[in-house]
Protein backbone atom coordinates (compact mmCIF):
# COMPACT_ATOMS: atom_id res chain seq x y z
CA UNK A 1 0.00 0.00 0.00
CA UNK A 2 2.67 2.66 0.60
CA UNK A 3 4.83 1.86 -2.00
CA UNK A 4 1.58 2.07 -4.31
CA UNK A 5 0.32 5.29 -2.68
CA UNK A 6 3.63 6.97 -3.01
CA UNK A 7 3.26 6.30 -6.74
CA UNK A 8 0.28 7.77 -6.45
CA UNK A 9 0.73 10.51 -4.88
CA UNK A 10 3.39 11.29 -7.68
CA UNK A 11 0.89 11.91 -10.21
CA UNK A 12 -1.52 13.96 -7.27
CA UNK A 13 0.48 17.85 -8.25
CA UNK A 14 -0.15 17.17 -11.89
CA UNK A 15 -3.78 17.08 -11.26
CA UNK A 16 -4.10 19.64 -9.20
CA UNK A 17 -1.80 21.77 -11.78
CA UNK A 18 -4.67 21.13 -14.05
CA UNK A 19 -7.64 21.58 -11.58
CA UNK A 20 -5.64 24.95 -11.16
CA UNK A 21 -6.10 25.96 -14.93
CA UNK A 22 -9.01 26.50 -15.35
CA UNK A 23 -9.13 29.47 -12.61
CA UNK A 24 -6.15 31.48 -13.27
CA UNK A 25 -5.74 34.16 -16.25
CA UNK A 26 -2.55 35.35 -18.11
CA UNK A 27 -3.70 38.96 -16.64
CA UNK A 28 -4.57 38.14 -13.28
CA UNK A 29 -1.43 35.84 -12.76
CA UNK A 30 0.09 38.40 -10.25
CA UNK A 31 -3.20 38.53 -8.03
CA UNK A 32 -3.81 34.64 -7.81
CA UNK A 33 -2.12 32.97 -5.47
CA UNK A 34 -2.16 29.52 -3.88
CA UNK A 35 -2.59 29.00 0.29
CA UNK A 36 0.22 27.31 1.38
CA UNK A 37 -2.28 24.72 3.73
CA UNK A 38 -2.83 21.89 1.33
CA UNK A 39 -3.81 18.44 2.96
CA UNK A 40 -4.10 15.11 1.59
CA UNK A 41 -5.79 12.26 2.64
CA UNK A 42 -6.23 8.44 1.85
CA UNK A 43 -8.17 5.45 2.49
CA UNK A 44 -8.72 2.39 0.95
CA UNK A 45 -11.25 -0.33 1.11
CA UNK A 46 -11.67 -4.41 -0.14
CA UNK A 47 -14.79 -5.34 -2.68
CA UNK A 48 -15.50 -8.77 -3.17
CA UNK A 49 -13.60 -10.98 -5.54
CA UNK A 50 -10.61 -9.61 -3.74
CA UNK A 51 -10.41 -6.06 -5.51
CA UNK A 52 -9.20 -3.02 -3.77
CA UNK A 53 -9.97 0.41 -4.12
CA UNK A 54 -7.79 3.25 -3.12
CA UNK A 55 -9.09 7.03 -3.26
CA UNK A 56 -6.77 9.87 -1.99
CA UNK A 57 -8.66 13.25 -2.29
CA UNK A 58 -6.49 16.72 -1.76
CA UNK A 59 -8.11 20.80 -1.42
CA UNK A 60 -6.30 23.64 -1.95
CA UNK A 61 -7.40 26.65 -1.67
CA UNK A 62 -6.85 29.66 -4.91
CA UNK A 63 -7.26 33.52 -3.65
CA UNK A 64 -7.34 36.87 -5.41
CA UNK A 65 -5.01 38.79 -3.73
CA UNK A 66 -6.83 42.04 -5.64
CA UNK A 67 -10.19 41.24 -4.69
CA UNK A 68 -10.04 38.91 -1.60
CA UNK A 69 -12.09 36.50 -3.17
CA UNK A 70 -11.20 32.68 -2.81
CA UNK A 71 -11.85 29.32 -4.51
CA UNK A 72 -11.96 25.87 -2.86
CA UNK A 73 -10.29 23.60 -5.39
CA UNK A 74 -10.53 19.62 -4.59
CA UNK A 75 -8.42 16.65 -7.03
CA UNK A 76 -9.45 13.36 -6.07
CA UNK A 77 -7.31 9.99 -7.97
CA UNK A 78 -9.50 6.59 -7.17
CA UNK A 79 -8.00 3.23 -8.04
CA UNK A 80 -9.52 0.17 -8.33
CA UNK A 81 -6.90 -3.02 -8.58
CA UNK A 82 -6.32 -6.98 -7.88
CA UNK A 83 -3.35 -8.89 -6.61
CA UNK A 84 -2.01 -8.68 -10.31
CA UNK A 85 -2.80 -5.37 -11.86
CA UNK A 86 -4.35 -1.92 -12.15
CA UNK A 87 -7.95 -1.99 -13.41
CA UNK A 88 -9.49 1.42 -13.19
CA UNK A 89 -8.40 5.15 -12.63
CA UNK A 90 -11.08 8.00 -12.05
CA UNK A 91 -10.13 11.53 -11.25
CA UNK A 92 -11.72 14.24 -10.07
CA UNK A 93 -11.32 17.96 -10.14
CA UNK A 94 -12.63 21.15 -9.81
CA UNK A 95 -12.62 24.65 -7.98
CA UNK A 96 -15.78 26.40 -6.56
CA UNK A 97 -16.03 30.10 -5.85
CA UNK A 98 -16.76 30.82 -1.95
CA UNK A 99 -16.55 34.32 -1.24
CA UNK A 100 -15.35 37.38 -1.23
CA UNK A 101 -14.14 38.62 2.67
CA UNK A 102 -13.38 42.05 2.07
CA UNK A 103 -15.44 44.58 0.89
CA UNK A 104 -13.21 46.74 -1.44
CA UNK A 105 -10.21 45.99 -3.54
CA UNK A 106 -6.50 46.23 -2.25
CA UNK A 107 -3.14 43.76 -1.84
CA UNK A 108 -4.26 40.87 0.94
CA UNK A 109 -2.47 37.96 2.11
CA UNK A 110 -4.30 34.54 2.59
CA UNK A 111 -4.47 30.99 4.30
CA UNK A 112 -6.70 28.55 4.78
CA UNK A 113 -6.74 25.16 6.46
CA UNK A 114 -9.49 22.86 7.18
CA UNK A 115 -10.54 19.92 9.41
CA UNK A 116 -10.43 16.43 7.77
CA UNK A 117 -13.37 14.53 7.95
CA UNK A 118 -14.32 12.69 9.55
CA UNK A 119 -13.36 14.47 12.58
CA UNK A 120 -14.39 13.63 16.19
CA UNK A 121 -13.71 17.20 17.29
CA UNK A 122 -16.73 18.61 15.17
CA UNK A 123 -19.75 18.47 16.18
CA UNK A 124 -21.68 18.01 12.64
CA UNK A 125 -21.26 18.09 9.33
CA UNK A 126 -17.45 17.29 7.88
CA UNK A 127 -16.17 20.19 10.35
CA UNK A 128 -15.01 23.70 9.27
CA UNK A 129 -12.30 26.09 7.61
CA UNK A 130 -10.33 28.66 9.21
CA UNK A 131 -9.33 31.87 7.03
CA UNK A 132 -6.98 34.45 7.70
CA UNK A 133 -6.73 37.47 5.52
CA UNK A 134 -4.52 40.24 5.87
CA UNK A 135 -4.41 43.54 3.95
CA UNK A 136 -0.88 43.99 2.67
CA UNK A 137 -1.21 48.11 2.59
CA UNK A 138 -2.38 48.72 6.01
CA UNK A 139 -2.70 47.02 9.75
CA UNK A 140 -5.99 44.68 8.83
CA UNK A 141 -7.11 41.49 9.15
CA UNK A 142 -9.60 39.16 9.38
CA UNK A 143 -9.96 35.69 10.52
CA UNK A 144 -13.07 33.61 9.09
CA UNK A 145 -14.53 30.31 10.08
CA UNK A 146 -17.06 28.43 7.26
CA UNK A 147 -18.83 25.29 9.08
CA UNK A 148 -20.66 22.93 7.02
CA UNK A 149 -24.04 22.32 8.97
CA UNK A 150 -25.36 19.76 7.08
CA UNK A 151 -28.82 21.54 6.96
CA UNK A 152 -28.84 24.46 4.26
CA UNK A 153 -25.84 26.36 3.50
CA UNK A 154 -22.45 26.85 4.89
CA UNK A 155 -21.98 29.43 7.64
CA UNK A 156 -19.68 31.76 6.79
CA UNK A 157 -18.97 34.40 9.66
CA UNK A 158 -15.62 36.93 9.79
CA UNK A 159 -14.65 38.98 12.56
CA UNK A 160 -12.45 42.08 12.30
CA UNK A 161 -9.00 41.76 13.91
CA UNK A 162 -8.66 44.40 16.76
CA UNK A 163 -4.72 45.52 17.19
CA UNK A 164 -3.81 46.57 21.17
CA UNK A 165 -1.10 48.88 21.13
Amino acid sequence: MKKFCGHLLGFLPVLTIVAFASVTDASAADEIKLSSNQRIACGRGLNAGKLQNITCKSYAYVFNTRTSEFYRCQVSVGVTRDNKEVLKVDTDGSCKLKARIFPGDSNYAFDATETEPPNTNSFFGSGGTAIWVSDNTKLSAKGCIILSVGVGPDVLKCVDMTFDK
